[in-house]
């Protein structure tokens, strides 16, 4: 039996896919690519916009007419925060949400063999455990993701995720060490630990462990050369993580802290839980703490309410910061969280107009940051060849750096010279070991 997958959203949905097809691999079925013929197609949604929606719905049209005779289940964010929606997408067989994903392999068996169609979304409970789930590869990467949190209880005023993904809680130490011992077996010498709110790692158990202990476990493990964070919770990092963090020489120095905005008076609409001066204030203890280190983040324009007073104040912020990478997005309405009910609506056209702006200041700030690492020497881990005579990686900071050579350096660690900055990457030279 065959089966394929399609992934909507974040490094956390990506982590589950590559557990589903482990699982479905052990119980006898072939993955294959989505664009294949297959017995059944897996969707992995993602609800974060109303967007999400809908390109979770043009997915399962495209497979209902790719293979009229597929069973195809519909399974993440999407069915778990909007139910009754997800029930009435006829062409998903089977139904679930974002748990209880270790069933999905017996409910598609059975839907082959009966026909049947098959819905199963519990809602989340106070208290649940973090479901166990093991990952062993990656199909695409060099790196591999952990995911170890899952679950936000921070509730911003325009998301959803909360009521998707449930309560906070955390993979046990325990867990975690098997799954890394496994990972490092299998060659990957870089790891990306992610979560829904990372920063609230152990928060469910009265901050007992924190994400430094799953940092300084990572670290530890023979094997693993660097451990990487996904995007944080400003207000969650403490003065003392970041020095257990900085006594890590394998922990990399980029921190992806969410903005969301750079105006004090959108963020508290937003019902963010810090200020822009929290916000500058951590941003300097990270620079001194970490020298080389990389601050890039999310920045959301066009939120309702926003004024050009206020969008302009934002846009100051993130070059005052200097990011050296920032992924800038034009806020749309989801039914379901408070903002939606916001007066103030900004039009699409105002929105693409602060975006466009926005991505100006971003791509100068990402420039600058670039720039100023010209002439250092710096330690790659490449991942993809981009033609015969060039490979790519990523220098511990997360910043892209091209090398032209006709060596396959593919899961090697390199020391590189940066030359010069082209398009969206650094240039450098192989420097004598």
């Amino acid at each position: 039996m065959r089966v394929a997958f399609y992934t909507l959203g974040c490094k956390v949905n990506q982590y589950e896919t590559e557990v589903l097809k482990t699982r479905f691999q052990n119980a006898g079925f072939t993955v294959v690519e989505d664009s294949e013929p297959a017995d059944a197609y897996i969707v992995n949604s993602c609800t974060v916009t109303a967007s999400g929606d809908r390109k979770t719905r043009q997915i399962l049209h495209r497979f209902a007419r790719q293979n009229p005779n597929a069973v195809l289940a519909l399974c993440g964010c999407m069915p778990q925060a909007f139910p009754e929606t997800a029930e009435i997408l006829t062409e998903a067989q089977i139904v679930t949400g974002a748990q209880n994903r270790a069933a999905l392999v017996d409910y598609v068996k059975r839907a082959l063999k009966t026909g049947e169609r098959i819905i199963d979304i519990h809602p989340h409970q106070p208290g649940e455990p973090f479901e166990a789930m093991r990952a062993e590869r990656f199909s695409e990467h060099t790196r591999a993701f952990v995911k170890i949190e899952d679950g936000c209880d921070r509730w911003c005023s325009y998301c959803i995720i909360p009521k998707a993904r449930g309560p906070i809680r955390s993979k046990p130490l325990d867990q975690l060490k098997e799954e890394l011992e496994g990972l490092a077996q299998n060659g990957y010498q870089e790891i990306v630990l992610v979560g829904i709110n990372l920063s609230s790692y152990g928060k469910e158990d009265g901050w007992k462990i924190r994400l430094a202990d799953a940092v300084e476990l990572a670290c530890s493990i023979e094997g693993i050369c660097r451990v990487r964070l996904g995007s944080l919770e400003p207000e969650l990092l403490l003065d003392e993580d970041i020095k257990r963090l900085a006594a890590q020489p394998k922990f990399c120095p980029q921190f992806h802290l969410s903005l969301q905005s750079g105006c004090d008076e959108t963020l508290r609409r937003m019902n963010r839980h810090y200020d822009t001066a929290f916000y500058r204030e951590l941003v300097e203890k990270l620079r001194q703490n970490f020298p080389d280190a990389a601050i890039t983040t999310d920045v959301m324009v066009g939120f309702a309410g926003e004024t050009e007073e206020e969008f302009e104040a934002s846009r100051r912020f993130v070059e005052e910061i200097g990011f050296a990478k920032t992924h800038v997005f034009a806020y749309s309405i989801r039914e379901g969280t408070r903002a939606a009910k916001f007066p103030g609506q900004l039009s699409k056209k105002e929105k693409e107009a602060r975006s466009r702006r926005m991505m100006e200041t971003a791509e100068a700030c990402r420039r600058r940051f670039e720039e100023g690492l010209i002439g250092q020497t710096v330690e790659v881990l490449f991942e993809t060849q981009k033609s015969p005579n060039e490979m790519v990686g990523y220098a511990k900071n997360y910043v892209p750096v091209l090398v032209r050579t006709s060596e396959n350096l593919q899961n090697q660690i390199r020391r590189v010279t940066i030359c010069s900055v082209e398009d969206e990457c650094c240039v450098g030279i192989l420097s004598e070991e």
